[in-house]
């Protein structure tokens, strides 16, 4: 199938281009900037320019693929709760526009939703929002829309928030890597005894992928999808398997330092993921990457491919 990707060429989204092509689909990159994949080749990741928050560009999507994973969105935490409406304007107006595409063409979607769904921030409340649409498209309309929630995301190539990266959202494993890997102590908000559950990028994008399969053959679930690990781990613990995993490399072990919960976020809060849902899409807890393993290896990826650029620009 000819699969349309919103913000294919993003962090998730490339995981997740990677994964159709494994089994044999045509992504089709679906980006504001127009950027494609670094190192794919032209003719198998084909870009179409276009914005979410355009109808008629994402109409035009549907008209040329025969399935779309609705991925793009406005990020961010505390970062969007001083000003709500451009993340609220992207993210439900572009679901929204996503769900009539699909509607239109009569094609099958999967909508990605966050694992803290039910917390009262920006990105949570405006991307929930948008699966209460998809279930009204579905019951009212007759769409095929499945919808999978990730629980934390992490990965070889997620970007790099200040003052490491250019990135405008800070985010939980970069954050702590980058800072382990240049011997500067790793910033926790609040007590760090908040969990909130990791999930490696290519087990969410195997999610992501089975869910539009299944939309594809007509199985429309009636619950979202939920991925993530079965055993919970709290923030400080996922700092220590970074500290552990770049002392293993040679880095010297760095602090941890605690800093005041952000804006939107509760202190105590437990991100977790119903596992019980993962064979509605054939996947199971245990068979996901185990998180001291995956967070060795993200260390690793930032050793080789982050930080020689970032001492030559030191």
């Amino acid at each position: 199938m000819k699969i349309g990707v919103t913000g294919g060429a993003g962090f998730i989204g490339r995981h997740v281009v990677d994964e159709l092509v494994a089994r044999g689909h045509q992504p089709v990159i679906f980006d504001h900037m127009g950027r494609a994949v670094s190192g794919a080749p032209e003719w198998y990741y084909p870009v179409m320019m276009g914005d979410v928050r355009d109808e008629v560009a994402m109409a035009e999507l549907a008209a040329h693929v025969d399935g779309i994973i609705h991925l793009a969105a406005c990020l961010g935490t505390q970062e969007t709760i001083q000003n709500p409406r451009p993340a609220a304007k992207t993210n439900v107006e572009g679901g929204l526009n996503f769900l009539e595409a699909i509607a239109q063409y009569d094609i099958p979607g999967v909508y990605i939703g966050v694992g803290n769904h039910w917390m009262q921030n920006t990105y949570s409340i405006s991307k929930t929002t948008v699966e209460r649409f998809a279930a009204m498209f579905n019951k009212e309309r007759g769409t095929r829309c499945n919808i999978v929630r990730l629980v934390n995301a992490y990965g070889p190539r997620q970007s790099v928030a200040p003052p490491f990266g250019p990135a405008k959202v800070r985010k939980i494993t970069p954050s702590f890597v980058c800072r382990a890997l240049t011997g500067q102590p790793i910033e926790v908000y609040g007590d760090g005894e908040q969990v909130s559950d990791m999930v490696h990028v290519t087990d969410g994008a195997k999610a992501l992928v089975s869910a539009l399969e299944k939309a594809a053959e007509g199985v429309v679930l009636d619950r979202a999808v939920e991925v993530g690990p079965a055993e919970h781990h709290t923030v400080n613990e996922v700092a220590q398997l970074v500290i552990k995993a770049a002392a293993g490399m040679g880095f010297d072990e760095v602090p941890l330092t605690h800093l005041p919960m952000r804006p939107g976020e509760i202190p105590g809060a437990r991100v977790t993921a119903d596992t019980t849902t993962l064979p509605l899409v054939d996947m199971s807890a245990d068979k996901l990457v185990n998180l001291e393993d995956g967070v060795a290896d993200v260390v690793a990826w930032y050793a080789e491919h982050w930080l020689p650029g970032h001492r030559a620009a030191a």
